[in-house]
């Protein structure tokens, strides 16, 4: 069977003369000669070979296959519209590391909420994916500790980010071996700041969690600062050789930034 390949480029005259049912209406509106028209509609026959319109000095008709033609490119049309013009209300995509969502997001997106019709489709994973995932085109927008800078992407500095070890007692950090660890990966900040480690490690990738174990006294972390409400009434301890890193924000290089996205870039910014 022989394989159809349209040309595209005199798709525009067919769609306006099967509109208008009119070779010279469709040669006004495209701003050409009438017999421009005739040419690139006849043009569009031969490469798909069909006849689409039947011409006469006072009418001009549709074959079925010129009507199914003009149908589906109207669909095509509409759908294009909507893509661009037809939400007024568009998700925007993000990926965040997780103890980002849990704590400093958490506030973003209650903000964000009361005060846009936008929607967010937020996801969490790890900092490869979330790279990843951005040059790829999967999010608009992701937060992480890295400062990515590349053709396709550049990266917003937001705050940084102290880390700091929380306890529900009073403790001496330099025996800090001496505790319960609770850290939130193989890679915690208590691993590499502590060659003597301790004997009891509970490993959960939570936030929100390792808090909570650490006010019932189930041990000690080293959390970011501001994960950290006043209530919690644990104690903190500022630790030499902690690395200070610093949350991004990371987009791909718009020429201008599609406003449902920039909507939520100027809720941060003035937090």
């Amino acid at each position: 069977m022989k394989e159809i390949s349209p040309d595209y480029r005199y798709l525009k005259a067919f769609m306006v003369t099967s509109r208008t049912l009119n070779f010279s209406k469709a040669a006004t509106e495209l701003n050409i000669a009438q017999s421009a028209v005739s040419r690139q509609i006849k043009l569009l026959e031969e490469s798909v070979g069909e006849q689409l319109i039947i011409r006469s000095s006072k009418k001009v008709l549709l074959t079925e296959k010129g009507q199914a033609l003009l149908e589906e490119l109207s669909r095509f049309e509409d759908s294009l519209q909507d893509i661009f013009f037809g939400h007024m209300n568009k998700t925007i995509r993000v990926g965040i590391l997780h103890g980002l969502l849990e704590t400093w997001f958490n506030d973003v997106m209650v903000e964000f909420s009361k005060n846009s019709k936008h929607q967010l489709s937020v996801e969490v994973t790890s900092l490869d994916l979330l790279k990843d995932k951005l040059h790829n085109g999967k999010y608009d927008l992701i937060f992480s500790t890295e400062n990515i800078q590349s053709e396709l992407v550049s990266s917003l500095k937001l705050f940084e980010e102290k880390m700091v070890l929380v306890s529900k007692a009073e403790i001496n950090p330099k025996e800090a071996y001496e505790y319960p660890w609770i850290v939130y990966s193989e890679h915690d900040h208590l691993f590499q700041l502590f060659k003597k480690r301790s004997q009891k490690t509970i490993v959960v990738n939570s936030i929100t969690t390792i808090l909570k174990l650490v006010r019932k006294g189930v041990g000690i972390s080293i959390v970011p600062d501001h994960t950290i409400d006043h209530d919690m009434h644990l104690k903190t301890y500022d630790l030499k050789n902690l690395p200070k890193q610093h949350i991004h924000l990371s987009s791909l290089n718009f020429k201008s930034m599609p406003e449902h996205i920039k909507s939520l870039v100027d809720v941060i910014k003035k937090r």
